[in-house]
């Protein structure tokens, strides 16, 4: 946990999630499960909870639309934004059926601009 210490010290706050690992481990990788979850889950709650005037969710996970929209229709006093990477290949984002929500648009220079190098494993 290294990097959760690093990233502590920085400022950030961590919420860090087991790994589940599949039956063949180490042959398949393990994954983080519910992420997408807990996101939609502090999105709302902290919604509700006024803890933010701009919410921003980074990802295109459609499972997280529900949360946008709930929080859209809720609290009035959030405002709900996007952020999604784009690529000569690609090009997609959360949206929400007959509403503008703006889009952080995110290319290589700006991945590369907050890019952790840091081996965490020395």
């Amino acid at each position: 946990m290294k990097q959760c210490a690093a990233w502590s010290r920085a400022g950030a706050t961590i919420i860090a999630r087991p790994l589940r690992y599949p039956p063949d481990w180490p042959q398949s990788k393990a994954q983080q499960k519910g992420v997408d979850v807990a996101l939609a889950i502090d999105f709302v709650a902290y919604a509700i909870e006024a803890k933010y005037d701009v919410g921003v969710i980074a990802s295109t996970d459609t499972d997280l639309i529900p949360a946008l929209e709930f929080v859209q229709r809720t609290a009035a006093q959030c405002r709900v934004e996007v952020a999604a990477w784009t690529s000569p290949r690609s090009r997609s984002r959360l949206s929400i059926p007959r509403s503008s929500i703006w889009c952080y648009w995110l290319d290589r220079t700006d991945y590369d601009s907050v890019a952790d190098l840091t081996d965490y494993n020395i």
